[in-house]
């Protein structure tokens, strides 16, 4: 399997030709631009390193701007650094020079701003990395994509008197086993708002039913209640709201193969309708703005 190569940028931003909606689609994890300077120093073969990718969650989704909302994807994989990690989770275990504060458990298993391991505990590489390289990822890549998406969300603000995020991930079926194992039903959707501190109750009510309806199983916050961005930007009491949409892997790809698997492009087609419902709880009253 060779991976995808495309030029070094931190984001790609597809615009509608008109905003129809206070809604901000976003997907952190699905970067696919693997600089070479990093696979010549990670111990990983390509398919290991690719285990942490949300896999094809920006093709899920990239019918957004259709339906007038804009789709903002990472350029960076997450393995080279995690756009859903707070700027300064820095790992002392793998970065030179930082200090040990707080008991972080993210940073702690590996996964900081600037991961240590890719999914299942695997290195990435041996030894450390030096701060400024560290450092200089987070100014090429993390702040670039996090000063765009702040204002993508302002200009929501602006224009339609709210702003809401959803941002877009994938889970590996396996992370569900536990839930499946009590005799639950196995749940296809987990959306995260921080236990309703992060979102409006009606939105994530409606995102819901959206998705039950299309015949999906959904669940709250377990055992995803969402990371850095539904944290960080889920501000309810000011009109910003941020809702974290997980997604089982097995439903349209193969993850061993990370390939997209026979049911992608029916998912994909269910998922429009329910991309477009969603667009539509943010299009409450609002007047349609032209994109620049």
């Amino acid at each position: 399997m060779e991976l995808p190569r495309v030029s070094k940028v931190p984001f790609q931003l597809m615009m509608p030709q008109s905003r129809m909606s206070s809604v901000v689609f976003a997907s952190p994890h699905s970067g696919r631009d693997y600089p070479w300077s990093f696979l010549r120093r990670t111990v990983l073969d390509e398919r290991t390193i690719r285990s942490s990718e949300d896999a094809f969650v920006d093709r899920l989704f990239e019918c957004a701007p259709q339906f007038g909302a804009p789709l903002l994807k990472a350029g960076a994989p997450r393995a080279f650094v995690d756009l859903n990690r707070s700027a300064d989770e820095m790992d002392p275990a793998l970065v030179e020079g930082v200090r040990r504060q707080a008991h972080n458990p993210r940073v702690a298993s590996g996964l900081g701003v600037v991961p240590r391991v890719v999914a299942g505990g695997r290195a990435i590489y041996r030894g450390k990395l030096p701060l400024d390289e560290a450092q200089a990822r987070v100014v090429d890549y993390w702040r670039p994509y996090h000063d765009q998406l702040q204002a993508l969300l302002n200009e929501a603000r602006s224009y339609f008197g709210e702003a809401i995020l959803i941002d877009c991930h994938s889970m590996p079926h396996e992370a569900l086993d536990g839930i499946a194992a009590t005799g639950a039903q196995r749940p296809e959707i987990v959306l995260g708002d921080r236990f309703g501190a992060s979102a409006d109750g009606e939105i994530v009510d409606r995102i819901e039913a959206a998705f039950a309806a299309a015949g999906l199983h959904v669940v709250r916050n377990a055992p995803f209640a969402g990371a850095y961005s539904t944290q960080a930007y889920g501000r309810p009491s000011k009109g910003q709201h941020a809702v974290q949409i997980e997604i089982d892997r097995a439903i349209y790809m193969d993850e061993s193969l990370i390939r997209p698997n026979a049911n992608f492009h029916a998912f994909r087609k269910l998922l429009r309708g329910i991309v477009a419902e969603i667009v539509e709880i943010g299009g409450r009253g609002a007047v349609p703005v032209a994109a620049e």
